[in-house]
């Protein structure tokens, strides 16, 4: 079968079955598109024609255009969605990627804010009054409830239990939680829910001056803003503090798996790397004050 058809057929399921977002069909579309020229290059259009070996000779190209290792892995593993699905279709005999392993990377530790550059953010928003509820309310679900930027725009009123104080999360692959929301989270949701009406559960949690539901963006360009104030950090994004969320859950004793549970991982070891922060910032504190350091 022609390789284009089968990207076609896969991107589909993707969308139709997988229901994965725009945003992360969208990086499928590009990592494929882009293998497939490369396959045209050198006259292979059936996917039947594509051996390990000229999968890996692909690979070795992307290192020579000066790829990152993070990169190529994230295109090696679009490949492998690919050739699983070609293979579960019965499209091919046996899946060429199975056996090929991603190029060894550093991981880098995430970058995070402290608990006191946090607790600044707020006093930051209540100067400038203006949508000061709002703003603090969707600082208080990233960093309370460590949610990603997508599961924060995605709650709708009936996601959250007040009483019980639970949220329920959808995250990626549409995969439900249920995520704790503490008693401090909770008097800062009820105070932006204060300047709310709802009429049904199914509206949006959260919505922005214009009373549309808040979209990424929006909430990309709030923290940036904020965190500008209080920190110095290279990278200022949503993400941070999730990534703070849960190396201060580390920091003061929090169950390795527990943590896992919150954040919606699928493996535990995505979580361990916060551990790894954890110990860099426990020998941090050590050196800056211990007298034998």
């Amino acid at each position: 079968m022609e390789l284009s058809n089968v990207i076609s057929q896969y991107l589909e399921y993707l969308r139709g079955v997988k229901r994965y977002s725009d945003y992360t069909l969208k990086a499928y579309r590009e990592d494929l598109i882009s293998f497939s020229k490369y396959c045209n290059d050198y006259s292979k259009n059936g996917i039947n024609s594509i051996s390990e070996k000229f999968i890996k000779s692909y690979l070795m190209h992307l290192n020579d255009l000066g790829l990152e290792k993070k990169s190529i892995s994230r295109k090696l593993a679009s490949l492998r969605g690919l050739f699983k699905f070609a293979f579960q279709q019965n499209i091919i005999e046996q899946n060429t990627t199975f056996y090929i392993s991603n190029p060894k990377a550093a991981r880098k530790l995430p970058e995070i804010i402290s608990e006191e550059n946090f607790n600044e953010i707020y006093k930051k928003v209540e100067k400038e009054q203006e949508d000061a509820e709002l703003i603090k309310a969707i600082f208080e679900l990233l960093y309370g409830c460590a949610l990603r930027v997508s599961e924060l725009c995605q709650l709708n009123k009936n996601d959250i239990d007040l009483n019980q104080k639970i949220l329920r999360v959808k995250g990626k692959g549409n995969k439900v939680r249920i995520s704790p929301v503490g008693s401090k989270s909770i008097k800062i949701i009820k105070e932006y829910l204060d300047t709310r009406k709802f009429i049904s559960g199914e509206e949006p949690l959260l919505i922005n001056s214009n009373g549309r539901r808040i979209y990424p963006r929006m909430v990309h360009r709030i923290v940036n803003k904020y965190l500008s104030k209080v920190t110095d950090i290279k990278k200022k994004s949503p993400h941070i503090l999730r990534h703070s969320a849960a190396t201060h859950m580390l920091d003061n004793g929090a169950n390795l798996k527990a943590v896992k549970e919150i954040l919606g991982h699928e493996n535990l070891s995505t979580t361990q790397i916060y551990t790894h922060v954890s110990i860099e910032r426990l020998k941090a504190t050590y050196k800056k004050s211990h007298p034998k350091s």
